[in-house]
């Protein structure tokens, strides 16, 4: 190992946007859920990094079939799904600082993840926020079919092209595509570290959460919105180990940040310990 080697410190950079990228969004898509059922007039038991506890409509069937989505649980992973396209256009059209890159690449990710990756799981399974919207419908079972459908084909069709997005963007990092071990370092820090602290964090924030213990959250749903983090594995299988094919033209290009930002590594230690240790065991409003 040389002595430039020993200096990079590129991954705890990586580790530390992972950090902020999941607070700015799993945290946020509860927030999304208490912002909705106060809009719609809803109470609001507690809040937790699992759900949001309110009280809900009596009688969905006098609200019209958007309201009843929305309230019902819907409006989160919607506002994550706009989210993250707008995210992928700045991507595109943004130029911006390294670090800032890598952020941005993986907030876009966690955003998709968590919206249009919430559609593939709650059309699939009926799991989760969805599960709830689709019980709010059963004097239309009809629609409720259509509904499953159209998630599972956005949400399956979303989650492969962000496998896809993940890989076309890591390779604004990478100099020599044909070197693996280069290919392997960057999607190694841009997304399976994310994949990691997504799959380690969600869990832990959930174990304590009031939802649990009250049943409205189960280890089979945690087990099932870890297939939500997958684009990440698949962009690190993708651009690491695959090889699919880079872009013809790369419009821009960037080295990983070598030097250790110890300031973002604390800031996202910080926020994630707010996750686990505050938010998990739920906030009662």
């Amino acid at each position: 190992m040389t002595l430039e080697s020993k200096r990079d410190l590129s991954l705890i950079n990586c580790i530390a946007t992972s950090m902020l990228a999941y607070f700015l969004t799993v945290p946020v898509h509860e927030l999304f859920h208490l912002l909705t059922s106060l809009a719609y007039g809803s109470g609001i038991a507690w809040f937790s990094a699992g759900a949001v506890q309110d009280i809900p409509f009596t009688d969905y069937s006098t609200l019209a079939p958007f309201d009843r989505i929305m309230v019902a649980g819907g409006s989160a992973s919607i506002f994550n799904a706009i989210i993250s396209v707008v995210l992928v256009i700045v991507l595109f059209k943004v130029k911006m600082r390294p670090m800032m890159r890598v952020f941005f690449i993986q907030y876009m990710g966690a955003q998709m993840s968590q919206g249009i990756g919430y559609f593939m799981i709650g059309g699939f399974f009926a799991a989760g926020d969805w599960g709830g919207v689709f019980s709010c419908f059963s004097d239309s079972p009809g629609t409720v079919t259509a509904m499953r459908i159209i998630l599972s084909v956005i949400g399956g069709g979303g989650i492969v092209a962000e496998m896809f997005l993940l890989n076309h963007f890591s390779y604004e990092f990478i100099e020599d595509h044909s070197d693996k071990k280069e290919r392997m370092y960057a999607a190694s820090r841009l997304h399976l570290a994310m994949f990691v602290t997504c799959a380690v964090i969600g869990p832990l924030a959930m174990l304590k959460s009031p939802a649990m213990e009250t049943g409205e959250l189960d280890w089979v749903f945690v087990f099932l919105t870890g297939f939500m983090w997958i684009p990440f594995l698949w962009g690190f299988l993708f651009t690491g180990v695959m090889y699919v094919l880079p872009p013809k033209v790369s419009r821009f290009e960037f080295k990983l940040p070598e030097k250790a930002n110890y300031i973002a590594l604390g800031f996202g230690i910080f926020l994630i310990l707010i996750d686990i240790f505050v938010f998990g065991p739920g906030i009662q409003l």
